[in-house]
Formats: C-alpha cells, sequence, structure tokens
C-alpha cells in the first residue's frame, strides 16, 4: 500500500495529539526534575532548522514524544517541548541545510551556523537516525504503512531509544519506505548511529541568515 501526502503538513499539531495534555506535558517536566524519570539528554535553548531537496528513508516510524531542555541561553532553567520523533533505519537526504541563529552575543548581535552537505551527487547518508520534530512542511509519500498501531509495537523503524520520553501505547505509525521532498522542518534533536555528511559546508554569518 502507498499513501501519498502534497502540500504542508503541521506534525506540532500532529505531536500535541499524541501527547494526552498540556498538563501531562508538565507533569512529566516535573518528573524528570526529580529524578523519577530519565532523559537521553538535555536539549539546548535553541531549535534549528532543516531543510533538504530530497529523504528516501527505510524503516520509517513515528510516534509523539517529550524533549526536555534548558529554556534559555543563560541559566539551568529547563522546560519540555512536545515533538513528533520521525526515526528511520536508514536514511539519504540530497541537497540538506541547517542552520540556527545565536541572538544577542555582545558586539555582535546575532550570528547564525549554516551547515551545508549532500548537494554534489553524493547524498548525506544516515543509520538509525531519529528527527525530533516541532514543525514539518513537505510532500510525501509513504510504502506499506500503518497508521494507529501502539508505539511499543512500531517495528519497522529503529527501537526506541533508551531514556525516550513517550508515552508506550500511544500512537504511532510506521511505514516500509518514506519518501519526503522539499522538505522544510523545525527541530530540537538529530541523533543517529552513523550520520556521514557528504561536501560538508560549514559556515558563520553576521545577522541572522538561515535554510528557510
Amino acid at each position: 500500500m502507498e499513501s501519498q501526502v502534497r502540500g504542508g503538513t503541521r506534525w506540532k499539531r500532529f505531536a500535541l495529539v499524541m501527547v494526552p495534555s498540556v498538563a501531562a506535558t508538565a507533569a512529566v517536566g516535573v518528573a524528570l526534575a526529580q529524578g523519577a524519570l530519565a532523559a537521553s539528554f538535555s536539549v539546548s535553548g535553541q531549535s534549528f532548522k532543516v531543510t533538504a531537496e530530497h529523504l528516501d528513508g527505510k524503516g520509517f516510524s513515528q510516534y509523539g514524544g517529550i524533549d526536555v531542555g534548558y529554556a534559555e541561553l543563560k541559566g539551568d532553567a529547563k522546560t519540555v517541548h512536545p515533538v513528533a520523533i520521525s526515526s528511520f533505519k536508514s536514511a539519504d537526504i540530497t541537497g540538506m541545510c541547517q542552520s540556527v541563529v545565536t541572538p544577542d552575543i555582545p558586539v555582535l548581535g546575532s550570528v547564525s551556523l549554516m551547515l551545508k552537505a549532500g548537494g554534489g551527487g553524493t547524498p548525506v547518508h544516515a543509520e538509525n537516525l531519529y528527527l525530533d520534530v516541532a514543525d514539518l512542511d513537505a510532500d510525501a509519500t509513504f510504502k506499506n504503512i500503518d497508521i494507529g498501531v501502539a508505539a511499543k509495537d512500531a517495528s519497522k523503524g529503529p527501537a526506541i531509544k533508551s531514556g525516550e520520553n513517550i508515552k508506550e501505547n500511544g500512537f504511532a505509525q510506521q511505514a516500509d519506505r518514506a519518501i519526503l521532498d522539499n522538505v522544510k522542518q523545525k527541530a530540537w534533536a538529530t541523533t543517529a548511529g552513523t550520520f556521514k555528511l557528504s561536501g560538508l559546508s560549514m559556515r558563520l554569518y553576521n545577522g541572522v541568515k538561515e535554510c528557510y
């Protein structure tokens, strides 16, 4: 079975559906602060943007989760972010761009970091890739998709990471293959067992310069 999605998909709303409620999100944050739950790592106080011309992923799973991180660039205050966790056993990414803006640097003001890779004919390749996404727009095609499985039973993608904050019986979907074109996303974290960046270019810019 092949399912095709055209146009923008607001995964932030989708993630919020998968997380029971704002109150539950707050409760998880309290539990983490008290040491009752483990977190894989604390995300920074900055989200980042990623674009890709084409992503071809095999072994896809997606489920709701919560990232815990620092509320600001200064201090140790913590906050929580509901996310849609997209995972792939393997993925090839063509024309990838990643950007993050650090504001309010003394004297300099805002400084942007931009990374590009996979644009010279050899795609970026990742194994056991996890994307913690807040917003996503793309044209997507899914092959052999299952919608509405329990997160703990989503076996087509890589295993749920140890310490990940999810509801194991919560809503998930999975597919043998996911193909995404014209990708634009805001994310809080990306992790991978292997991340090979062909044709890597990294630049710093004064001011605000983002992938989109």
